[in-house]
C-alpha cells in the first residue's frame, strides 16, 4: 500500500491528462517506427501575445538536452516539428547538436507548419514528411517585418535608377535614409548566412547521396530564400510546391497508420497549448519533457482582448489573453 507522500508524489509523476495522453500518442508512434520521437512545439497560434518567446532561441538547446538524454542515438531521430521559426543563430546551434546526436539519421515530421527557421531545421534532415495539409516557410532573414532581401532588392533598384537617370536623387533620399548606417551591409550577411547554412545542411545530408546536387540546391535556395520569387514571408509552401522545388519530402497519406499516429500526437499537442498555460513543449517517447508556462495575469476592469490572427488562422477562444512576459521554465521527470 502506498503511503499519503508516495500517492502524492504518483500523481505528480502522472501529471494531467493532457501530460497522461501526449506520453501515450508519442510512444505509440516511437513504437511504430521503432525510432526515437522528439516533439517540438510552439503555441504561436493559440498565445500570439507572446511573441518571440514561443519562436525558436537559445533555451529551446536545454530543452533538447532534456529530452536526448538517455535515448540511443543508435535508433535515430523522428523529430516533430511545429514551429513559426525564430534566431538564425539558435537555428544553427540546434541543427549542429542534433547532428553531434544522430548524425545524418534524422527525419522530420511536419504535421502543420515549421516556418522560416523552422524550414531551416527540417531542410537539416534526410527526409521532410508533410501532408496535403501542411506547410514549410521562406527562409529570407527579418529584421523585426523587415524582409532583409527586400531591402537589398530596393536597394539595388535605387542605385540602377540613379545610375541611369540621376533627377530620381530626390525621390530616392528620403527612402534610403530610413535606413540606419551599416544596415544594407548587415542584411547582405544575414541573407548570404541563411542560404549558406540552408545549402550546406541540404548538400551534407539530403542530398549526400546524389552526384552534382549543386543546381537543385541553388533551385531549393532560390525558392525558399529569395523574398522577390516567395512574395511573403509568411508564405506557406504545401508538398506539392515542396516537391517540386527539389526538397526530399515524403507524403504522410503513403503510410495511413504513421498518419494516424502523427496527428494524433498533433492534436494533444495542439489541444495542450490551447487549454493550458504551456507556450512551449520539448518532449520525447519515453516522457521526458521541457514546457515553458506564461503566468496569467488579471487585470482588474480590463476587458479581455480580442483574439488576433496569425498566419491567417484563428487562436482558439480559451486561450490566455494576458500574461506576464518572463516564462516559468518546467523539466518533468520521467513517468
Amino acid at each position: 500500500m502506498s503511503n499519503w507522500s508516495e500517492l502524492v508524489r504518483e500523481l505528480g509523476q502522472l501529471g494531467s491528462g493532457y501530460d497522461i495522453l501526449r506520453r501515450k500518442y508519442t510512444k505509440d508512434l516511437a513504437d511504430y517506427t521503432g525510432r526515437n520521437v522528439i516533439c517540438y512545439y510552439s503555441g504561436w497560434l493559440q498565445k500570439p501575445e507572446l511573441g518571440n518567446l514561443s519562436a525558436v532561441n537559445d533555451n529551446d538547446k536545454n530543452g533538447l538536452m532534456t529530452a536526448i538524454n538517455g535515448l540511443d542515438p543508435k535508433k535515430g531521430l523522428d523529430l516533430v516539428l511545429h514551429t513559426p521559426g525564430g534566431d538564425t543563430a539558435a537555428t544553427e546551434s540546434i541543427v549542429d547538436y542534433l547532428w553531434s546526436k544522430f548524425g545524418k539519421n534524422v527525419r522530420c515530421f511536419v504535421p502543420q507548419m515549421a516556418m522560416s527557421a523552422g524550414t531551416m531545421i527540417a531542410c537539416s534532415t534526410k527526409e521532410i514528411w508533410m501532408g496535403k495539409h501542411s506547410s514549410l516557410g521562406p527562409v529570407d532573414p527579418q529584421f523585426g517585418s523587415i524582409p532583409a532581401h527586400g531591402v537589398l532588392e530596393e536597394f539595388e533598384r535605387a542605385y540602377k535608377e540613379i545610375i541611369e537617370d540621376p533627377r530620381t536623387v530626390p525621390i530616392w533620399q528620403p527612402i534610403l535614409a530610413k535606413y540606419p548606417p551599416a544596415f544594407i551591409g548587415e542584411c547582405k550577411k544575414a541573407v548570404d548566412w541563411s542560404n549558406s547554412l540552408v545549402g550546406q545542411w541540404l548538400k551534407r545530408n539530403m542530398f549526400s547521396r546524389r552526384k552534382n546536387p549543386e543546381e537543385t540546391i541553388a533551385t531549393i535556395l532560390r525558392e525558399l530564400g529569395d523574398h522577390s520569387v516567395n512574395f511573403a514571408h509568411n508564405r506557406h509552401l504545401s508538398f506539392d510546391k515542396c516537391k517540386e522545388i527539389g526538397l526530399r519530402v515524403v507524403e504522410l497519406e503513403s503510410d495511413q497508420d504513421l498518419q494516424d499516429k502523427v496527428l494524433s500526437v498533433h492534436h494533444i499537442y495542439y489541444h495542450t497549448l490551447s487549454s493550458t498555460n504551456a507556450f512551449k513543449i520539448i518532449q520525447n517517447h519515453d516522457g521526458s519533457a521541457f514546457i515553458l508556462q506564461a503566468q496569467p495575469q488579471i487585470v482588474v476592469g480590463q476587458m479581455p482582448n480580442r483574439p488576433q490572427q496569425v498566419d491567417g488562422q484563428q487562436p482558439p477562444q480559451n486561450s490566455p489573453r494576458q500574461v506576464e512576459p518572463a516564462p516559468m521554465e518546467i523539466d518533468a521527470e520521467r513517468p
